[in-house]
């Protein structure tokens, strides 16, 4: 029986960027027209990458602002992010900014696995971020830019087995041994759980 690696990754970004739809694009193969705003969301999906299969849980999160107190279940536990902003809104972008800060503030100023997502590509006609402001921020970051569109189903697959291969580089920069311990679901299928701590 397959060993499943554990990711658990949080998806933040302004309201109405989309944030939502590229979850459950991702995850369901559809787009959602209509939806309620986001209170808080999970989605769970297995991901095979090369020979090994990743348990990919997602929390598609309500709208921050740059006002936002980001609570400490978005920091502890959470193996990596994806940070979405729409190119049809200059102030979504300048939010992800203060979301980023925040993000690195709180996980004490370490590289962050990010994959960043200026999603909406399809609407480019209304475009206010050009994709080299995406992609200047995301390198000031170490981070991997992606433009998308949840609609028209653009790289919404690559953007999430993206963010996996951030969290391996950036564990495997820094070094860390894995503490890992197994848990079983209720198809009993073993899944993999590890914490990081800095190598001796």
């Amino acid at each position: 029986m397959p060993l499943v690696r554990y990711r658990k990754v949080v998806i933040l970004g302004y309201r109405s960027v989309g944030k939502t739809s590229l979850a459950h694009q991702f995850v369901e193969g559809k787009f959602l027209e209509r939806y309620d705003p986001t209170v808080e969301n999970t989605y769970s999906k297995i991901v095979t990458l090369g020979k090994d299969e990743f348990h990919l849980h997602l929390v598609d999160t309500a709208g921050q602002d740059e006002y936002s107190i980001l609570p400490y279940s978005f920091i502890i536990g959470v193996h990596g992010y994806v940070l979405v902003y729409s190119v049809t809104s200059l102030h979504s972008f300048q939010v992800i900014e203060s979301l980023y800060q925040k993000l690195h503030e709180g996980h004490g100023k370490t590289r962050l696995p990010v994959v960043l997502v200026g999603n909406k590509a399809d609407l480019s006609p209304n475009r206010e971020v050009q994709a080299i402001e995406g992609k200047k921020l995301a390198e000031s970051w170490g981070a991997t830019f992606m433009e998308s569109s949840a609609r028209e189903n653009q790289l919404t697959q690559g953007i999430f087995t993206k963010v996996i291969q951030e969290i391996a580089r950036v564990e495997n920069s820094y070094g860390q041994e894995r503490r890992c311990h197994l848990m079983y679901l209720l198809a009993a299928t073993p899944i993999q759980v590890c914490s990081l701590s800095p190598a001796p």
